[in-house]
C-alpha cells in the first residue's frame, strides 16, 4: 500500500469581546499515513499572546493513536525554551530533554500496557485524540485514563517531559454537517472535560469537531471560560 499524505493549515482567533475574531496564531501541518499504517505527524505551531510560543512537532503513532515516539522543540517568548525526544513501549514510557532553566534530564517511567494518547500540544492532534472515544458505544461520555502530556501548560509552553495525566473524559455528541474555511465536511461533534485534579489548572469546556471518517481530521474547536479561543480549519490538500 502507498502512503497518504495530508496537508493543511488551522487559524487561531479570539472570542474575548476586545479581540473578537482577531487572529491569534496559526498551525501547518502535515499527516501521513505510512503503509504499515502507522501514522506520522508534523506541526509547526505559533501562538502570538505574549510570551508568544513557537511548538516544533514529530509525532509517530499507531492507527489507533498509541504514541511510537515523539520529538518537540519549544521557544517561548522569542527564546529557546526546551527540547525533547520521547518514546513509548508496552509498558514504559521515556523522554531524554533539555531546557534553558534545569539543563539535561532524563525521564522513564512504567506503565501498566501501552499509553493510549500522547498530548503532545497540536490542535490538529485534538483531532486524533477522538479516536481514543469507542464508537460502537455512541454517544455519550468515556473517560481517558493514565495518559502522557509533554507539558501540564494549557499552552504547552513549558518542558517538554513527561507529565502523567490520570483522566479526562471524552463525549460525544453526534454526527453534524459543519462549514470551516476548508470547505463543508460531515463531522462528528466532541467534547473533553472533567481534567480538575488532574491539570495544574482545570482546563475549561473544549468542544472539537473532526471528519466523520477513518482520518478524524480536525475541522474547528472552541474552548469556553478564561480562555475564549476558536480554532478553524482554512486549507487542506491531499498529497496521495
Amino acid at each position: 500500500m502507498k502512503h497518504k499524505t495530508i496537508r493543511g493549515y488551522i487559524r487561531y482567533t479570539s472570542k474575548k469581546e476586545e479581540s473578537f475574531d482577531k487572529e491569534r496564531g496559526r498551525e501547518f501541518f502535515t499527516l501521513t499515513q505510512q503503509s504499515d499504517q502507522n501514522l506520522v505527524l508534523h506541526a509547526h505551531c505559533e501562538i502570538d499572546d505574549a510570551p508568544n510560543v513557537i511548538r516544533d512537532v514529530v509525532l509517530a503513532m499507531r492507527p489507533n493513536g498509541e504514541p511510537l515516539d515523539c520529538s518537540v522543540r519549544l521557544s517561548v517568548g522569542d527564546q529557546y525554551e526546551g527540547s525533547g525526544w520521547f518514546r513509548f513501549g508496552e509498558d514504559f514510557a521515556e523522554c531524554e530533554m533539555h531546557n534553558h532553566k534545569d539543563g539535561r534530564i532524563s525521564q522513564k517511567l512504567p506503565t501498566q500496557g501501552w499509553v493510549p494518547w500522547l498530548q503532545a500540544h497540536p490542535i490538529v492532534g485534538d483531532g486524533l485524540l477522538m479516536k481514543c472515544y469507542d464508537l460502537s458505544k455512541g454517544t455519550g461520555k468515556q473517560l481517558l485514563e493514565n495518559f502522557i502530556l509533554t507539558s501540564p501548560d494549557h499552552r504547552g509552553a513549558t518542558g517538554p517531559m513527561l507529565f502523567e495525566m490520570k483522566k479526562m473524559s471524552i463525549t460525544f455528541h453526534g454526527e453534524e454537517e459543519v462549514t470551516v474555511g476548508a470547505g463543508t465536511f460531515q463531522a462528528r461533534h466532541f467534547s473533553v472535560g472533567d481534567t480538575a485534579g488532574s491539570l495544574l489548572e482545570e482546563h475549561p469546556p473544549y468542544h472539537v469537531w473532526v471528519t466523520a471518517d477513518d482520518d478524524y481530521l480536525f475541522l474547528k474547536a472552541g474552548a469556553a471560560g478564561y480562555m475564549q479561543t476558536h480554532y478553524e480549519l482554512e486549507s487542506l490538500e491531499f498529497l496521495g
